[in-house]
């Protein structure tokens, strides 16, 4: 599943559990905030530890494990949850990109701020963390096939920008290249992120000068949505 923010992945969740129109009852915007505290400590905890217990979870968002589960059935599921938040954030980056492209904003400029985001969305964490560790639900996979589509679509109009050699799955692995940064203060991970990131757009983009080719076939489809299938 390619790899995104907790504003519009909360959104898409609340899809699911039918959108609440006007201000919301003490006791609603409360729920809201447990259902985010949940998310927001499913990502933090899972991440760290995918074989994790749903209890840590529920200890480190602070609330009881009878709240978690009037959420979320099971793990998978806030698995699950987690991972089509962080498509939908991909799909919704990779939307906003094609059209700043159509509205004629410099073609360079676009791609690395679409770079940034997803890097600082840090949805690539969640792919190096989870992924064969749950089945993906139908929906999952119509949303990564989605995503692969805007992908192709939006790389199709900044291919030339970049050096020769240079494939649209190779930017999901530059993603989890930067996430595999992670030191114990936040502010220094986004720090050495966008340090790494910047030494690696540098690589990415077109050079009139000569250039090695690059070694090995790139990443296929296959091999990428592949390993979001469970073993055994």
């Amino acid at each position: 599943m390619t790899e995104a923010k907790p504003g519009p992945a909360r959104q898409h969740h609340g899809q699911h559990q039918g959108q609440h129109r006007g201000p919301l009852s003490g006791r609603q915007a409360e729920a809201a905030r447990n259902d985010r505290r949940i998310l927001e400590s499913a990502r933090a905890v899972f991440v760290a530890d995918p074989g994790a217990p749903i209890t840590a979870v529920a200890k480190h968002a602070g609330v009881g494990i009878s709240a978690l589960y009037t959420r979320y059935g099971s793990k998978e599921e806030l698995l699950r949850t987690l991972c089509t938040d962080g498509l939908v954030i991909v799909i919704t980056e990779t939307e906003t990109a094609l059209e700043r492209i159509k509205a004629g904003h410099d073609r360079w400029q676009v791609f690395t701020d679409f770079m940034r985001h997803l890097a600082d969305a840090d949805t690539s964490s969640m792919t190096r963390a989870l992924a064969g560790k749950f089945a993906p639900t139908p929906e999952m996979f119509a949303l990564a096939n989605r995503s692969s589509e805007l992908m192709d679509t939006f790389f199709g109009l900044i291919r030339d920008t970049l050096r020769p050699g240079v494939v649209a799955h190779d930017l999901s692995l530059v993603f989890e290249l930067v996430a595999a940064i992670r030191f114990a203060s936040p502010e220094r991970t986004i720090e050495l992120r966008h340090r790494y990131l910047a030494v690696i757009l540098d690589g990415l983009r077109a050079d009139d000068g000569a250039r090695q080719d690059l070694p090995g076939p790139p990443p296929a489809w296959p091999e990428l949505s592949e390993r979001w299938i469970p073993v055994g």
